[in-house]
């Protein structure tokens, strides 16, 4: 008989956090030994209050699909970040509770999202609920060493379980030599694309030097402001993922040092090295032990990002294709899901 483990996220395959942290392994799974059941909300990659509103039939049913996991006391139970957009960490808590192994998994610095802004974000904060899952939990996956210390002040079981990424999920760059114009690129969410205002100053300057241009994988809208004028942009799919950072001349990461921030689990630097593609990112919570193992460049402020990004266009093909295949190496053997499933499926249960 097949092992069962109940598995609740908040988004569907859209989201990376949902696709990476929970979906990602479960299709690695033998089906023949373990069933899952997989509830993710609406299914949407995002849970804002305009979607919600839009489905109410669809959210009421959610909820009451959520009471009725929490009823049936399942064997195994994962939370990933949230239950429900509409909890305030009830809900989590009845879940964990009916559960015999409660085991709770969350990749960004959620503890410190006190909803600051608008109502909605106010009304359910994800602080209270995520350290409500924490307390509650048997059992805590953290996607790196920031969030695991923190959450082991309220739980005895935090484990470090990093967000990984599959190698065979990106095409293989096979061209070193930088094209003309040299083509950088990014890759990520709305509410994230904000961190490029950051290098907005050394991109312009690089532009002016080089004709380079940036490709962002992802992102929608026209906020970038000037910037704009040297942006490509291309809808995200896993299939346009999967194509483009190989594409790519050099991969961009960089954050704001701020609490938030640090919290996150450098998945754009990881995409960008699994697919071979050399890589500039802000030293910046998991971001700085990343580019330390994978020998990238970690600038900190605006004359540093202008001269890592030319550094990394003028090296020669035969140089990038060296450090590009180390970096690669190593995030096989450190960060990917064949190195970490066996203390994954441990941690869930399905030793």
């Amino acid at each position: 008989m097949a092992d069962v483990l109940h598995a609740v996220t908040p988004y569907g395959r859209g989201a990376g956090s949902s696709r990476v942290r929970v979906l990602e392994w479960l299709d690695r799974m033998d089906r023949s030994r373990l069933s899952s059941v997989v509830h993710t909300y609406l299914g949407h990659h995002n849970s804002s209050p305009r979607y919600l509103l839009r489905h109410p039939v669809r959210v009421a049913i959610a909820e009451c699909q959520l009471y009725d996991i929490a009823g049936s006391c399942p064997s195994r139970l994962l939370l990933h970040r949230e239950a429900s957009p509409l909890s305030r960490g009830w809900l989590e808590q009845r879940l964990f509770n009916g559960a015999d192994l409660a085991v709770y998994d969350f990749d960004d610095a959620l503890q410190w999202d006190t909803g600051k802004g608008a109502l909605y974000r106010r009304y359910a904060p994800k602080a209270a609920k995520t350290l409500a899952a924490v307390r509650a939990a048997d059992r805590v996956l953290a996607g790196n060493s920031l969030l695991a210390e923190w959450a082991s002040t309220y739980n005895r079981d935090v484990r470090v379980i990093p967000s990984c990424v599959s190698l065979n999920a990106y095409d293989s760059k096979t061209d070193y030599e930088v094209r003309d114009p040299p083509r950088l690129g990014w890759i990520g969410s709305v509410s994230t694309e904000r961190h490029l205002r950051l290098i907005a100053p050394a991109l312009h300057e690089v532009h002016r030097r080089t004709g380079a241009k940036l490709t962002l994988v992802g992102a929608a809208g026209e906020r970038l402001g000037a910037l704009e004028r040297v942006i490509d942009r291309a809808p995200w799919s896993e299939q346009a993922q999967r194509h483009e950072i190989a594409r790519f001349d050099i991969g961009l990461m960089p954050l704001y040092d701020e609490p938030y921030a640090r919290g996150k689990c450098a998945y754009k630097l990881l995409q960008y090295l699994a697919a071979g593609t050399p890589a500039v990112a802000s030293p910046v919570g998991a971001n700085r032990d990343v580019l330390r193992l994978a020998g990238m460049p970690a600038p900190t402020n605006t004359d540093e990002w202008i001269e890592a990004l030319l550094g990394l266009i003028t090296l020669s093909g035969s140089s990038r294709l060296a450090c590009s295949r180390r970096a690669r190496q190593m995030v096989g053997e450190r960060f990917s899901y064949d190195a970490w499933f066996t203390p994954w499926r441990e941690a869930v249960g399905l030793a």
